[in-house]
């Protein structure tokens, strides 16, 4: 009898994901654009064939539409079939609400109609780019959400973190390998305010027209942080001082984001850090 865990502990990363992904049968892989859904997505083309494998993107207002046509691109260039679901999260109050538990009614609601889309064209198995920093970090309702919906999520059961995925992807020549993280539009939100398709258009516009600007001053991971009654622009600790202080640079930044929709808002500007809002969910009294 082979001893398939001492096979597996004899090869790379990348090849023990595309084992474990072959072994899933046809594969639709709820797919971001980001470099963990793509990794996951690119292993089951390897593993199974473009014929074995799809991807699935949501289509909401919390979606970047820029994100949705790097992800057509992206499945374009690797030969797969792209497919998308209309969410429809909004609908949901949990969701709108925009309370702890947000990230379970938006993947509930992807996960669901991923899970549809898999049975009617004749997938096995639905996999995310869940990885194993994602499961590290703690709280991420959004993880038992698509758990209860039966998803695989291989990177983390490979115990592969975020560095782990980004040199595979860079190993396999994905264009994504060093993508900056792109949480959904919620996400920039505060809890507890309530989440509407005008503040996600005008975080989308605030993003898009403050990317290019600051790109020229070093500036790859940007977030536009919807506080309600203010505005906090986060960008790389570098660059924190020349945003904040630079006298052309503050000026067109403070125009950019009063012209995507936030008026005279009070803005500030602080280094960016992935999960800054979560900050909130530590004041237990908030949420009784």
């Amino acid at each position: 009898m082979v001893d398939h865990t001492s096979v597996l502990d004899d090869t790379s990363p990348a090849d023990r994901l595309v084992m474990t992904l072959r072994g899933y049968g046809r594969t639709l892989v709820a797919f971001s654009g980001g470099v963990d859904s793509s990794v996951v997505l690119a292993a089951a083309a390897r593993a199974l064939g473009p014929g074995g494998a799809a991807a699935v993107t949501a289509v909401s207002p919390a979606v970047p539409a820029a994100e949705i046509d790097a992800a057509v691109d992206f499945c374009t260039q690797l030969g797969v079939a792209h497919h998308t679901v209309t969410t429809r999260e909004l609908d949901v109050a949990g969701y709108r609400d925009n309370g702890p538990r947000r990230c379970y009614f938006c993947k509930s609601t992807l996960l669901t109609g991923a899970v549809a889309l898999a049975d009617a064209e004749g997938f096995a198995a639905v996999a995310t780019g869940t990885n194993a920093t994602d499961i590290a970090a703690g709280f991420r309702p959004g993880i038992r959400a698509a758990a209860e919906r039966g998803a695989r999520t291989p990177l983390a059961d490979l115990d592969l973190d975020k560095p782990a995925v980004r040199d595979i992807a860079r190993g396999w020549g994905l264009p994504t390998w060093d993508k900056p993280a792109a949480a959904c539009l919620s996400s920039r939100i505060a809890y507890g305010v309530t989440i509407t398709p005008a503040r996600l258009a005008r975080v989308e516009r605030a993003e898009a027209a403050l990317r290019p600007l600051l790109a020229a001053y070093g500036v790859r991971d940007l977030r536009v942080r919807d506080l309600g009654d203010a505005v906090r622009l986060e960008v790389d600790q570098p660059a924190v001082a020349t945003v904040r202080d630079g006298p052309a640079v503050c000026s067109a930044v403070r125009s950019a984001v009063r012209d995507a929709g936030f008026a005279d808002a009070p803005l500030t500007v602080e280094p960016f850090r992935s999960g800054s809002m979560n900050d909130l969910l530590r004041d237990p009294e908030r949420w009784r």
